[in-house]
């Protein structure tokens, strides 16, 4: 198995639903940018739209930090319009949802279940140079929590803006953080 951080992300051109809309969403529109890619295995299920629900709650923090969001399944734009239009919940989103039936973004990350064409639940942090700086996938029977993902984006966009410095354990933003040094061997 390879590992994913610091790996480029795939390149990519797929459907997406956002603000009623339908539109094209490629790995072109990344560059530059931070990314957050939010992998979930299906529109209406169970576990997904607490999730979603949770993520859109914390977009316009996240958009705050220069973090765009992209919720993705394996669900085509047109089912992502149609939970959007059947659930109070899922209207709540406003970052794009992307549609991903082929699967090229869920291999591309590594959580495309073959045997049931769905994705794990994924969650990948992109930097502007187009590398993975946070990778997480658990099994699709546990679900996330927005506030520890917006936790661990505020550590990699300080340490991007900081070289020379690490966060520690539970580090929250405007805590302190260690450069790392001979001194501080055996110390912690």
């Amino acid at each position: 198995m390879e590992p994913i951080i610091n790996a480029h992300a795939p390149e990519f051109t797929v459907q997406a639903f956002q603000d009623g809309q339908f539109k094209t969403v490629s790995s072109k529109d990344i560059e530059g940018k931070w990314a957050l890619f939010f992998f979930y295995p299906a529109d209406f299920t169970f576990v997904c739209p607490t999730e979603l629900e949770d993520l859109a709650d914390k977009y316009e923090q996240l958009k705050g930090l220069g973090v765009e969001v992209f919720s993705v399944s394996t669900d085509t734009h047109f089912v992502h319009k149609a939970w959007h239009d059947a659930s109070e919940t899922i209207r709540k989103i406003k970052y794009s949802m992307l549609a991903d039936p082929t699967g090229v973004l869920s291999r591309g990350f590594g959580v495309y279940k073959e045997d049931e064409g769905l994705a794990y639940r994924g969650t990948f942090l992109v930097n502007p140079e187009g590398l993975v700086k946070i990778a997480e996938i658990q099994d699709n029977s546990i679900g996330r929590n927005a506030d520890e993902l917006v936790r661990k984006v505020e550590a990699a966009l300080f340490v991007a803006s900081h070289e020379g410095e690490v966060c520690p354990a539970k580090w929250k933003k405007g805590g302190e953080t260690l450069k790392p040094s001979i001194d501080l061997v055996g110390k912690l």
